[in-house]
């Protein structure tokens, strides 16, 4: 089996290729802009994508929609953490993150997936905390700043650890547990 990874990051796509490796699913990066909605919600906006990308006629597709909750931030960046992270980046959040005490985020993913005319939907989450400063050199995004055990950051996991208890990770599992249903 084959799937499209539709998305502009690599390190998604090299975090897809590793997790369905060990269940006989290739994938194919495809770099194919499409319009997302703003919304409050990864599931939602996951729903548009698929909707507008078979419409457009593609199949065999996987698209997902990922976000880091921060609780003392009231949820920010949540749907908005790729363009926090372009514009704020690692060093802005931890700057709205000095003298806080409560540090308690959670990384969500929602994974949507066309095969065979059927779409799955899935919702995969991470928690954790906010680190006081960058961590590790692996991974994307706010890996770095983020970690499970208030210890290590998720950038000083190796992708086969990360993807073991990332949301990502989790996601896929929930998602080669439906694709198992289906096949």
């Amino acid at each position: 089996m084959k799937l499209k990874v539709i998305t502009s990051n690599p390190g998604k796509v090299v975090e897809y290729r590793e997790a369905l490796a060990s269940f006989s699913i290739d994938t194919e990066h495809i770099r194919f802009p499409y319009e997302e909605i703003q919304s409050s919600e990864l599931t939602e906006v996951v729903r548009y994508g698929m909707r507008t990308l078979k419409g457009l006629g593609l199949k065999d597709f996987i698209i997902d929609d990922s976000g880091m909750f921060v609780d003392a931030l009231k949820g920010f960046p949540g749907v908005y953490s790729s363009y926090v992270q372009k514009t704020l980046g690692n060093a802005g959040i931890l700057k709205l993150m000095e003298n806080v005490k409560e540090r308690k985020a959670n990384f969500q993913c929602c994974i949507g997936c066309n095969i065979n005319g059927s779409d799955i939907i899935v919702l995969g989450r991470c928690d954790g905390v906010i680190l006081k400063e960058e961590k590790g050199t692996e991974g994307f995004g706010y890996d770095p700043i983020f970690s499970i055990d208030g210890k290590r950051s998720l950038a000083e996991l190796s992708l086969k650890e990360k993807n073991k208890i990332s949301h990502r990770g989790n996601a896929v599992s929930l998602l080669v547990k439906e694709l198992n249903k289906m096949l």
